[in-house]
């Protein structure tokens, strides 16, 4: 294993001006691909790095080259940006009062980020090959790091990375690491379902094909499938979470009814189960009655696939930086979804969690992300920024030995 610098004492040096930054961001969040506002205090804060940056076409991202001294491979770094639209409710002095907020701790990983920059560079004549910073929006269902993978964040540096690094912030012990080989989040798909009847007064459904008892059925059989359908190791989770019907009038029967569902797969083989076999089982229901029914399947993101390898050598590095005691191997991925996915699908690479409640929070009162009352302790920043930097400063010292994901 590469000897790296001691980078935990140097983030403790930056961490005063990463929580400046991270507040900053934080009591002003922007949702969404555009954040203009964002994007400038990330540019603002990479002035005098050195570093090639560019900027995007269709979403406000930014993507820094740090070029080392010395030669060696090119290796990725992601943090997110963007904001979620939650009112806050956390009563933080720095909280938001636009009617977003940093509530998936966004506003941390872009911080953290900025940090592994500064510390990368204050390094750069010990540096092998390169890394790209890539600061992304529209990860809350937006698809940015889609987009950004289109506008050519993986060939910014001329060469396409040997390895990809994440770090997401969750509730738990302020500073403990944790991730795993294989799966580590749920790939996630939205589900649209329209159930077309006929219409009619509500004293004579004889007279009718009622919609709304089929959509109710078509509920009991979603739940079903999923449960009977696939092996309990790969599980598929479904929630609808969306019915509408009716216009109003209590006594007239619509002649449409709708339902929404959220859908969680763990491998690829799943998801191709679902997106085949999901239509024909509504359609069927939908028959049974006499009624069509309108199926749309949408594919958000994939499942998250770390590493094995990449996993390995993460883990390996982040307990000499910080201590076995503080690097945990996951047992179970997330049903959590994240679109890292899509740089993980073409670049070897692992997403790591960072737990980050305050201390004096006891865990069954930390709220979970999402939540418009979760805080999180901006005292992990310097772990963070600690952590990607010593991962990409190893990795881009060995040399690559893994193929494309």
């Amino acid at each position: 294993m590469v000897a790296v610098p001691d980078f935990p004492r140097d983030a403790r040096a930056l961490l005063p001006g990463l929580i400046e930054l991270r507040r900053a961001i934080h009591a002003d969040p922007e949702t969404g691909l555009l954040l203009p506002r964002t994007q400038q205090r990330v540019l603002d804060a990479l002035t005098g790095l050195r570093l090639e940056t560019t900027v995007g076409t269709q979403l406000s991202s930014v993507v820094a080259v740090l070029r080392g001294a010395l030669p060696g491979p090119t290796v990725l770094l992601r943090g997110d940006m963007d904001a979620l639209p939650i009112p806050e409710e956390t009563g933080v002095e720095y909280a938001s009062t636009n009617g977003a907020m940093h509530a998936c701790g966004h506003d941390l990983h872009t911080s953290g980020l900025v940090g592994a920059a500064r510390l990368l560079a204050a390094r750069r004549e010990q540096l092998h090959g390169a890394v790209i910073f890539m600061f992304q929006p529209g990860e809350e269902g937006h698809d940015g790091a889609r987009l950004m993978i289109e506008e050519g964040v993986l060939d910014a540096a001329g060469e396409r990375p040997v390895a990809a690094y994440a770090i997401h912030v969750a509730p738990g012990p302020r500073g403990v690491f944790a991730t795993r080989p294989g799966t580590a989040t749920a790939g996630s798909s939205r589900l649209y379902v329209t159930v077309k009847g006929r219409g009619g007064h509500g004293s004579q459904p004889h007279q009718t094909l009622d919609p709304v008892p089929v959509a109710a059925e078509i509920v009991l059989a979603l739940q079903s499938f999923v449960t009977r359908r696939f092996d309990a190791f790969d599980p598929v989770v479904l929630s609808v979470t969306e019915m509408h019907a009716g216009t109003g009038a209590v006594n007239a029967i619509p002649d449409i009814a709708r339902l929404a569902a959220t859908v969680r797969t763990m491998s690829a083989a799943s998801l191709a189960t679902v997106e085949e076999e999901l239509p024909k089982l509504i359609q069927g229901v939908a028959r049974a009655y006499g009624m069509d029914a309108e199926v749309d399947f949408e594919v958000l993101y994939p499942p998250t696939m770390n590493s094995p390898a990449q996993t390995a050598t993460a883990m390996e590095v982040l307990r000499g930086e910080f201590g076995a005691h503080r690097v945990l191997q996951a047992p179970n991925p997330t049903m959590g979804s994240e679109d890292f996915a899509h740089v993980l699908a073409e670049v070897p690479g692992t997403f790591l969690g960072l737990m980050a409640s305050p201390p004096d929070l006891a865990s069954q009162q930390a709220e979970w992300n999402h939540s418009p009352r979760v805080i999180f302790d901006d005292e992990v920043l310097a772990d963070q920024a600690a952590a990607l930097a010593a991962l990409a400063f190893a990795r881009t010292a060995t040399p690559a030995t893994e193929p494309p994901a």
